[in-house]
């Protein structure tokens, strides 16, 4: 399914489960974008803050690979998962997350209609990628895959059971390339 124009689709959710709060005429609060392709693992986010572009500084971007191919009821449940996200911080002023105002709207939502479900975590299906690095714990030996090698990252399970749950250099993960 090629992909919809968001801002359609931003205004109609708005209207109708946010009472029109995401805009101030036809001049929405968030900039709406797909992403340019390299967002891989999840179908979308929220973000503000002063190295966002856009008019009021916040954004949802949807990703393009893992919502091109899906209904357009996983883009519709995507975008109004990040819409409750913007309307949370920028109507309810409020920094929480997945907190009880965002399971609220959530659940309002879902009650409201049957076309699609908002959920805290999406099940679509996403390329399965193979670790580029191993990071290996120098006291238990635990590997870890990760895609990048992380600075300063060490063993939790170690730090917990022989630090009192305090990072210490002992247990820094030192990493190997995967084959």
């Amino acid at each position: 399914m090629p992909l919809l124009p968001l801002l359609p689709l931003f205004h109609r959710l708005n209207r109708e489960h946010f009472n029109g709060t995401l805009a101030v005429g036809s001049s929405p609060l968030v900039s709406v974008r797909w992403s340019n392709g390299r967002l891989r693992k999840t179908a979308g986010f929220y973000r503000r803050g002063p190295n966002v572009e856009g008019e009021h500084g916040c954004e949802i971007v949807l990703s393009s690979p893992v919502l091109k191919l899906l209904p357009q009821s996983a883009t519709e449940s995507t975008l109004c998962h990040e819409m409750i996200h913007a309307w949370v911080d920028l109507v309810l002023h409020s920094r929480e997350g997945h907190g009880p105002n965002f399971l609220a709207r959530m659940n309002a939502i879902n009650a409201a209609q049957s076309i699609f479900q908002v959920t805290l975590r999406h099940q679509f299906p996403v390329d399965a990628e193979s670790p580029r690095w191993w990071a290996i714990c120098p006291s238990c030996s635990r590997k870890f895959p990760y895609q990048r090698r992380v600075k300063g990252a060490a063993c939790r399970k170690c730090c917990d059971e022989q630090n009192f749950g305090i990072w210490n250099s002992r247990f820094l993960l030192v990493y190997e390339p995967a084959k």
